[in-house]
Order: C-alpha cells, then sequence, then structure tokens
C-alpha cells in the first residue's frame, strides 16, 4: 500500500512516514499541538474561523460544503453548550483515507478538534467512527489519554480559561450514520435514522444544542491553515477548493494506496496511469468511480486524451464528483452490469427503511438486477431500473437514495453494452424456441 504526496508537499501525511507516529513524545518533536497553543493563546475564535475561511477548506467527506461557512453558523449569544462532532464512520465502498489519519497521526486529528471546538465555543468533542475500526479507536483512545496527561485536553488549557474533553464513540457498522443527522441519533443512542431538516445541526444538534459535525480528514486540515495562514491554504488547491486531498485509491492499478495531492491536480489520466503506476498485467482501463461508490462511474473515454481537474468543479464538468475521494479504478475484464449489481446491494442491504422510496426502491432494484442476472431478464428492464432511480433520486428523506440512484444511471448511460449482453442472449433464445 503506497502512501505519497503527488504535486505538493506532505501535508496530512507528513509525520506518517515516522517511526512510533502515534505517539505524543515522538510528534511533539514535528510540532504537534504548537498551532493549538498558538490558536488558543494568540488568537480569537472569530480570527480562527475567519482564517478557515479564507483557505477554502471544504468538507472532504463528500459534500463539500464550505467548512468555514459552516462553523460560522453557529449561534454565538445560544445559552445552550455546543459540540463538535467527528464524522469517522468511513463505510462509503472504496474510502479508507480517514482510517490511515487515525492509524498514523491521531495526535493530528486531536490537534485540530482542539482548534476547532475553540472556534466554535464548543468544550466537548466526539469522535464517531463505525463499530468495525475499533482497533482504529483503540490507537485514538491512547492518543487522548497521552493528550490528557500532558495537558492539552481538559481544564484551562494552555494558561486560559478555554477547556476542553474529548470521547470517542463507535456506531454498529451502519453506512446511514455517514448522513450528520443519522450520526447524532446514534450518538444519542437512538436508531440511525435521519432527522427532518431545517433545523440544521449548527442550530439545533446533539441533544438539541448547536453542533458542528465535520469529516476526520477535515479537521486535520486545520492545524496547517493555523500555522501558515488561510490565504497559504487556498493558494495550494484552487480558488474555490482550497489545499490538499486525501484520495483512497483500489481496484486494477499497480500501486493502490492513499496519495496527498493538491485541490486542481490537473490530470486524472496521468494520476492513474503514472503516479499509480497504470493498470497491471497489460489490460486497458475500463472505467474509473473517482469519489467512492456513490458517485457517477466514469469510463475511460472521458479520461484518456482528456485534461480532468481533481477537485470540486472539475470533476462535475466530467461527469462525476470529487465524493469522499475514495478512487475505484476497473480494467477490461469488469463487467459494469455485475459491479454495478453488487454496488445496489449494498445500499438496499444500507437501507435504513426510514422513507418509502428508498426503502422500497432499492429493493426493487436489486430485485430487477436478481432476475437479469438469473437469466430471466427483458430488454426494457434497463429502462425500468432507470425509472425506480427516478422514483428514488431527490425523493427520498436523505441523500442515500441518491447514493443508490446515480451508480445505476451512469452506468446503463455510459456502459450500456454491459448491460445489453445480459438481455439480448435471452431474445435471441427466445426466437430460436419460437421458431
Amino acid at each position: 500500500m503506497r502512501i505519497e504526496a503527488i504535486g505538493c508537499e506532505p501535508n496530512l501525511i507528513k509525520r506518517f512516514a515516522l517511526e512510533n507516529s502515534t505517539r505524543l513524545d515522538v510528534v511533539r518533536k514535528h510540532g504537534a499541538y504548537d498551532m493549538a497553543r498558538k490558536a488558543v493563546t494568540t488568537m480569537s475564535p472569530a480570527a480562527v474561523i475567519d482564517e478557515v475561511k479564507k483557505s477554502a477548506l471544504r468538507g472532504r467527506g463528500g459534500a463539500g460544503f464550505p467548512t468555514g461557512m459552516k462553523w460560522g453558523f453557529v449561534p454565538k449569544d445560544s445559552p445552550k453548550e455546543k459540540y463538535l462532532v467527528i464524522n469517522g464512520d468511513e463505510s462509503e465502498p472504496g474510502t479508507f483515507k480517514d482510517r490511515y489519519i487515525y492509524e498514523r497521526d491521531p495526535h493530528l486529528l486531536l490537534e485540530g478538534c482542539l482548534i476547532s471546538c475553540y472556534a466554535i465555543g464548543a468544550r466537548t468533542c466526539y469522535i464517531y467512527s463505525r463499530g468495525e475500526y475499533k482497533y482504529l479507536i483503540d490507537i485514538l483512545d491512547r492518543a487522548i489519554e497521552e493528550a490528557r496527561a500532558a495537558g492539552f485536553i481538559g481544564e484551562k488549557l494552555f494558561g486560559t480559561d478555554f477547556s476542553c474533553e474529548m470521547h470517542t464513540t463507535t456506531g454498529a457498522g451502519a453506512y446511514i450514520c455517514g448522513e450528520e443527522t443519522a450520526l447524532l441519533n446514534s450518538l444519542e443512542g437512538l436508531r440511525g435514522h435521519p432527522r427532518m431538516k431545517p433545523p440544521f445541526p449548527a442550530v439545533s444538534g446533539l441533544y438539541g444544542c448547536p453542533t458542528v459535525v465535520n469529516n476526520v480528514e477535515t479537521i486535520a486540515a486545520v492545524p496547517w491553515i493555523i500555522e501558515h495562514g488561510g490565504d497559504a491554504y487556498r493558494a495550494l488547491g484552487t480558488e474555490k477548493s482550497g489545499g490538499t486531498k486525501m484520495w483512497s485509491v483500489s481496484g486494477h492499478v499497480k500501486y493502490p494506496g492513499v496519495y496527498e495531492l493538491p485541490m486542481g491536480y490537473d490530470n486524472l489520466e496521468k494520476f492513474i496511469m503514472e503516479d499509480c503506476g497504470g493498470i497491471p498485467n497489460g489490460r486497458k482501463l475500463k472505467a474509473v468511480i473517482p469519489g467512492g461508490s456513490s458517485v457517477y462511474i466514469m469510463p475511460a473515454s472521458d479520461i484518456i486524451g482528456k485534461k480532468v481537474l481533481m477537485d470540486y468543479e472539475g470533476l462535475v464538468v466530467a461527469g462525476s464528483m470529487v465524493g469522499s475521494g475514495g478512487m475505484i479504478v476497473m480494467d477490461d475484464t469488469v463487467d459494469i452490469f455485475e459491479s454495478t449489481k453488487n454496488l445496489t446491494e449494498f445500499y438496499k442491504h444500507e437501507s435504513c427503511g426510514w422513507c418509502t422510496p428508498c426503502r422500497e426502491g432499492t429493493d426493487w432494484l436489486v430485485k430487477v438486477f436478481k432476475r437479469i442476472a438469473n437469466g430471466d431478464g427483458r430488454i426494457e428492464d434497463a429502462q425500468l431500473l432507470l425509472d425506480i432511480c427516478d422514483n428514488i433520486e431527490g425523493k427520498s428523506f436523505c441523500p442515500l437514495g441518491d447514493a443508490a440512484a446515480w451508480p445505476i444511471q451512469s452506468a446503463i448511460k455510459k456502459f450500456p453494452e454491459d448491460f445489453k449482453k445480459h438481455l439480448v442472449p435471452m431474445l435471441q433464445q427466445d426466437a430460436i424456441a419460437a421458431d
């Protein structure tokens, strides 16, 4: 598994290669918690938020919402307790970047949490992860105890009146709890069902109090912003998408791994074919899912010979999305019908059942896929799948419905031949039997 910065100096991954990089005594020698001290002792909370706004840091969990703007929504005059909640659920197939922050540099995340809590006026931070990440939570718990013993977590930090406590918690492995309000329900001990919005969590979140929910990678970027300034962070990327981004790459590439790239890296083809070593075994590139399983699939023809920018705007222009940065590369041995069927079964299994379009729609999608796979498909089934997707997309209670529909819509549009070959032989057999 390769871990490397391409086209930029390492920022998020710069301490990953240190021996014993999870230990506080090791990372303290490399500046850990210096920026938390700087923020708390020399900057006002408003100044911290202003730097994050300048940075053009956007949420790295999938939505890409401007982080500083989200922080600014927290009402400053609210008498209620304020909370920071870290979304480390990372259930998106193909995505494993946050895992490496936990595993290689947990103190980077904790320092980002301290700065973020100070900025929004929170005294408590919860770090939420999927239940399967228990071994990573153990690493994070040890880091929290080290930081508490060193005086970086607890009461009156850095000789000021700022106090902050941190806690880890795990879910039961439900994909829906990557949605921020379902996560908050889970954190409160309720079923992981999404909440009606508005009110948004910044106004009424955890326990009905103002809450900011941010992704692990998003918060891990904050110490660099405090050290170098928001303008410098923005300059690493593009005007609308500042900084660097971690991409987790899997599938048919020679060097799968976690790569840190500047936002706006200007060539997706070069990244796959050169930086990741290209397609092994002499095969050809067939398709790429660039941002985790829920985004639109891209055929090789949309990548090869095209200058696809790897940022929020660039990938939308190219026909997909950054999403969570979980890139899945597929060679010409892959049957897109079968891979899409597999993803659809995942979304059906993970639907929480809260709303009818998603609960019933994903079930019908799986039934149609299975019927086709069993040899009983009809030529109109491709359109039937699209019709079912149309009754899910934009009509479900939360984005899980969209996540189930988008891969199917793009797969049928971009790879119609992979669907037809499962249907046309059936028609030929029917014609022979009729003769």
